[in-house]
C-alpha cells in the first residue's frame, strides 16, 4: 500500500527545507516500510544511511544523528608574518584528500576537511559559488561574508571594510600565512585557480569559526556570514 506519512527524522537532515512528509510503501501491520520516497539517501549532516520503522502513524528513523544541532567548526591559524594570503585555492601547497572520511557533500565531511587543512597551516571553508569578501570586523577581527543588496540600498557591510574579494571557482575560501605559503613552494606562477590578495594583519594566532554547518544557515540571505576570524593570541612579527 502506498501512503504519505510524516517523517520523524531523529535529528537527521533528510528532507528539503520546509518538508516533513514522505511517500512510502508498506503492507498493513508491517513494522518497516518496503521503501521510502522523497528523502536523501544519507543524512546531509552525518552522512549516515537511515533505518526506517513505522510507529504511531509516522515514519521514524531508528538510528539517531550524531550531530542533531549541526556542526560549528573551529580551527586556529598562526600568522606570525602579519601577512595573510586570501583566495579560493592554495592546493599547490596545502592539499588533502577531500573524500578520505565522510562524503564531502555532507556537513561532517566538510568539517573533516576544514580540520585537516588547518593541520597543514591553511584555513579552509566551503562557501558555494558565492564570491564572498573578507571584511574587517573590529580592530583585529574579520568576517568572510557575501553581501547582497539592491542598487538603491547601501550594503549591510560597508564597502570600505572589504579587504579582499574571493573568486570562488573552487567554491571555498583559503587563508594562510603568506610567508609560510611561499616557504612551502607557493608562487603566483604555480597557482591553480583565480587570483589572490595579501593583506596586512596583526601578527598572531587566529580562531576561524565556520558556520555553514549550523542549522538554519542560509547562504542566500542578504548577509551570509560564512566565517568569523578573531585574533586570540599575539605573536611577534618575523
Amino acid at each position: 500500500m502506498i501512503t504519505t506519512m510524516r517523517l520523524n527524522a531523529n535529528g537527521h537532515r533528510l528532507l528539503r527545507k520546509g518538508l516533513d512528509e514522505v511517500t512510502l510503501f508498506a503492507e498493513p501491520g508491517e513494522e518497516r516500510p518496503d521503501f521510502v520516497h522523497g528523502t536523501y539517501s544519507v543524512c546531509a549532516v552525518c552522512d549516515e544511511s537511515p533505518t526506517y520503522v513505522l510507529r504511531d502513524g509516522e515514519v521514524h528513523v531508528q538510528n539517531a544523528c550524531a550531530f542533531p544541532a549541526g556542526i560549528t567548526t573551529e580551527v586556529t591559524l598562526d600568522v606570525p608574518s602579519g601577512k595573510l594570503i586570501v583566495t579560493d585555492d592554495l592546493r599547490d601547497v596545502y592539499d588533502t584528500d577531500f573524500f578520505a572520511g565522510a562524503d564531502y557533500n555532507s556537513i561532517l565531511g566538510q568539517a573533516q576537511v576544514i580540520r585537516a587543512m588547518a593541520v597543514l597551516g591553511c584555513a579552509f571553508g566551503p562557501v558555494g559559488n558565492s564570491c564572498p569578501g573578507l571584511y574587517r570586523d573590529g580592530a583585529t577581527g574579520y568576517v568572510i561574508a557575501s553581501v547582497y543588496h539592491d542598487e538603491d540600498e547601501a550594503p549591510v557591510l560597508p564597502e570600505a571594510d572589504r579587504l579582499a574579494t574571493i573568486c570562488t571557482d573552487l567554491w571555498a575560501y583559503m587563508l594562510a600565512d603568506f610567508e609560510d605559503w611561499k616557504a612551502k613552494g607557493g608562487s603566483a606562477k604555480g597557482r591553480m585557480l583565480g587570483d589572490y590578495t595579501v593583506i596586512d594583519v596583526p601578527p598572531g594566532t587566529y580562531k576561524i569559526t565556520h558556520h555553514t554547518g549550523e542549522p538554519g544557515f542560509d547562504r542566500d540571505a542578504d548577509l551570509a556570514l560564512f566565517a568569523h576570524i578573531e585574533r586570540i593570541a599575539p605573536l611577534p612579527a618575523l
